[in-house]
């Protein structure tokens, strides 16, 4: 993500803490990431031949009041200074900003196979005792880890996988 965008999210979720709608003003900004991400939308937006008062007019009128006035300001000044792209950085910076402050946190778990339901929530309450966050599982398969699972939080990895200790028991043999 670029700085900019985490600027952008910053002031975001300062005004949302402040209005008590952390939540809230995540999903809106979900949602117009979403929308934005359209092909057509984007290119409209992201057009250097189509005026800003234009694109921002119709933003405006797009969202009506189906967002809260300071999202609706903080998209508007994006279209305004010609970052319209970055709306869906912004909004994934401001997610990453309100997971932290509300103490959750996103688990990337692959695994040989696929996981259970039943196997995903012993995996999320397993990694939030040792967090102390709320976790959130997001599972996905991948063979070359032959048994075992690989989970990253943020920045950490923790691999529990069969090809990780078939890795070391080489090196330590080498």
């Amino acid at each position: 993500m670029s700085a900019a965008a985490n600027r952008y999210a910053k002031a975001l979720f300062a005004v949302a803490k402040e209005n008590g709608a952390v939540e809230s003003f995540g999903e809106q900004m979900d949602a117009v990431a979403a929308a934005l991400n359209e092909t057509a939308v984007r290119s409209f937006f992201e057009h250097p031949n189509i005026e800003t008062e234009t694109k921002v007019r119709l933003l405006l009128t797009s969202l009506g009041d189906q967002v809260a006035q300071p999202v609706a300001n903080a998209l508007k000044l994006l279209v305004e200074r010609g970052r319209a792209g970055e709306i869906g950085a912004v909004a994934a910076a401001y997610r990453a900003i309100a997971d932290e402050a509300l103490g959750r946190a996103k688990a990337k778990v692959a695994s040989a196979f696929g996981l259970s339901p039943e196997q995903e929530q012993a995996i999320a309450e397993r990694f939030s005792a040792l967090t102390g966050k709320q976790v959130s599982v997001e599972s996905s398969v991948d063979p070359s880890l032959l048994g075992g699972i690989r989970v990253r939080i943020g920045d950490i990895l923790y691999d529990g996988s069969l090809a990780a200790r078939l890795a070391e028991l080489e090196k330590s043999l080498n």
